[in-house]
């Protein structure tokens, strides 16, 4: 493994605490130079907080952070230039116009991207003369990828980068960040869309209590391990069907006439449970074999329950 200054984040035994509760507790991980790394988490897990540690508007209790190898709180002035951020509600004057505020960002930076070019790739050219706060939720968080950006940064932090969009312009953010990475540009995204991570990540980390749950590579985190899914009427007896299964599966009913059956998925467990259902006068439908997803693991990790 690289050193930590090969990195584009790295963090070693991160803490931060806000009166008695520990928002972030203990965390170490690393995004690599080049890559993108997804930082996944449920509500209150400690995300927001890491990344605001990393972008330098928050110090950590204890702990190192390392940005691009520098230090977010002490060498501010220097990762400025070098780090692109979306800015979150709040972010951007309300008054101010949307080409107008880009054009002001991009003038910070030494060989910024061309504006009136990324606005319309972004496909939000037709809203340069327009105020921020009278821009739909989606056009509002394309301009503020746009923001992050436009600099040619290094590093850029995108929190939830395709909140509100359609899935035209949701699949054109996808484009735009597989095509930073290209250029060699680190990234490191939040989602709580899961397709979303396991498109376009290297490396995912998953956190929950301020704490690292899982990392890896999204297909090293969901195995090859494959699973039976199909439709029938509910309240079938899995106990029976389980009973025709090999060893070791599993079966369960969720939500209601949706079955799912994990184990090892070969003709032959196809053939028994199709044989079954048709014994039972059972009509199996939407029958297909599908890989675990990220969604799966990240539930498996971090539970179903809801969080506020």
């Amino acid at each position: 493994m690289a050193p930590p200054g090969d990195d584009a984040v790295a963090l070693a035994d991160l803490v931060k605490r806000y009166g008695d509760a520990a928002a972030v507790d203990g965390l170490s991980l690393r995004a690599a130079r080049g890559a993108v790394t997804a930082l996944l988490g449920p509500n209150g897990a400690g995300k927001t907080t890491t990344i605001e540690i990393c972008e330098g508007f928050r110090r950590a209790d204890s702990g190192t952070v390392r940005v691009l190898g520098l230090d977010p709180s002490r060498d501010a002035r220097a990762l400025k230039a070098r780090v692109g951020v979306m800015p979150q509600s709040g972010g951007v004057p309300g008054t101010a116009k949307a080409g107008e505020f880009l054009r002001l960002i991009a003038s910070f930076h030494t060989t910024p991207l061309d504006t009136a070019a990324l606005l319309e790739r972004l496909g939000i050219a037709g809203q340069a003369a327009t105020p921020f706060r009278r821009l739909s939720g989606g056009q509002q968080q394309r301009l503020s990828l746009a923001v992050a950006i436009v600099g040619r940064p290094d590093l850029v932090f995108l929190d939830e980068p395709t909140t509100g969009l359609d899935p035209q312009a949701r699949h054109a953010t996808w484009e735009l960040i597989e095509e930073l990475r290209a250029a060699g540009v680190s990234v490191v995204l939040t989602t709580h869309h899961m397709d979303e991570a396991e498109r376009l990540a290297d490396h995912v980390v998953i956190v929950d209590h301020g704490r690292l749950v899982a990392e890896g590579s999204p297909e090293t985190l969901t195995g090859a391990e494959r699973q039976l899914r199909f439709r029938a009427r509910p309240g079938l007896c899995l106990e029976e069907l389980l009973s025709a299964l090999p060893i070791g599966s599993a079966a369960k009913e969720s939500p209601a006439g949706h079955y799912l059956v994990e184990g090892d998925v070969r003709p032959e467990l196809l053939a028994t449970v199709t044989a079954w259902c048709a014994s039972h006068g059972v009509l199996a439908e939407d029958l297909r074999i599908e890989r675990r997803t990220l969604e799966d693991v990240f539930l498996e990790l971090t539970g179903r329950e809801l969080r506020a």
